[in-house]
């Protein structure tokens, strides 16, 4: 990957799919040398694991910290065990909170993902849930709504009414309390699910979001790189034996690496760059060739669901609420 690449200064490692943190810990520790030797590993590197809340994986993070890993995302998801079970989590709401106290014993910076609009879920239950999370005084917040995806168990029970999700109108009222909650305890939502104390937003994470250049390494994993002024595509195989036959063969698991089209660049720039409550800069997107539809922005800007100020188009508190409509409006 190296090769291809060129020399890059490496900013932040993000280990995650699956379970990263039953790796052993001296693996992530060669990954980390690996990285060092083939790019320039900055001094302040943010270092991410995703983990989940279980006594088993809490177990290595002294050593998993002592590795290098400085931040862990840890997927708690409800502090509600009836919960947790519909979800189909392994763990309950003690074991995500002994998790997450062991956790903060050795990482410098520590963030808790949660779903709500979950089945039966009422308003006051999620207030509640939420503001007992705030009070452990965490820094940063990853918060999901839960949705059905088509051909997924979920779905099948949700058609047959076994799976009750909020309606719609609950759901948004869900989303407002989120915003409203979050913001009230200074974890204003930088990204449209992601919420962080000032200077504790995940800059991995940023990376995607702001269309910066990005390594995917490992079975299935996907990246973007500028290489002679274009963005690519890049993604690897993703069977893990035949990742990892093609990597000792060839030394590298690359599958495609592929000029992005101008449109497509544009559309992703939109796509990614508007979730975040920094919006887009304007002549970044004028530069790469894109436009927004004149007429849907000022009908978007009309009806307040959009702002420009300062060069940057962003979306409004209450065009979040339909923001794919509201993207989709302004790539029209």
């Amino acid at each position: 990957m190296a090769e291809v690449s060129g020399p890059q200064e490496v900013g932040s490692v993000f280990f995650g799919g699956g379970t990263p943190s039953l790796m052993r810990p001296d693996t992530v520790a060669a990954i980390l040398e690996h990285i060092a030797k083939n790019w320039r590993l900055s001094g302040d590197a943010e270092i991410s694991l995703e983990a989940n809340p279980t006594s088993v994986e809490a177990a290595n993070f002294a050593q998993l910290r002592a590795a290098g890993v400085n931040r862990v995302s840890l997927g708690v998801q409800a502090l509600d065990d009836p919960a947790l079970k519909a979800l189909g989590r392994l763990h309950s709401a003690a074991e995500a909170m002994a998790a997450l106290g062991v956790a903060r014993d050795h990482f410098e910076r520590v963030s808790i993902d949660l779903i709500y609009a979950r089945p039966y879920q009422r308003l006051s239950h999620w207030q509640k849930e939420l503001e007992a999370v705030l009070d452990l005084g965490v820094d940063h917040l990853s918060l999901y709504q839960l949705t059905i995806e088509p051909e997924t168990p979920f779905a099948a029970l949700n058609a047959a009414g076994k799976l009750l999700v909020p309606d719609s109108e609950t759901a948004a009222a869900l989303f407002e309390a989120t915003q409203s909650i979050t913001h009230g305890a200074g974890l204003a939502a930088y990204e449209i699910s992601n919420h962080a104390r000032p200077g504790e937003e995940c800059r991995h994470n940023l990376l995607y979001w702001r269309s910066g250049d990005y390594a995917g390494v490992g079975p299935g994993a996907h990246g973007r790189l500028t290489l002679d002024g274009k963005r690519h595509h890049l993604a690897t195989l993703r069977p893990p034996e035949a990742w990892r036959d093609q990597v000792e063969a060839e030394g590298h698991g690359l599958e495609q690496l592929q000029a992005l089209e101008p449109d497509q660049h544009v559309s992703e720039f939109l796509l990614m760059g508007l979730r975040l409550a920094e919006g887009i800069d304007l002549q970044r997107l004028a530069a790469i060739g894109g436009e927004v539809n004149a007429k849907g922005l000022a009908m978007l800007r009309a009806q307040r669901l959009v702002e420009i100020e300062g060069g940057r188009l962003c979306v409004s508190d209450q065009g979040r609420l339909v923001l794919n409509a509201v993207i989709a409006e302004l790539m029209a």
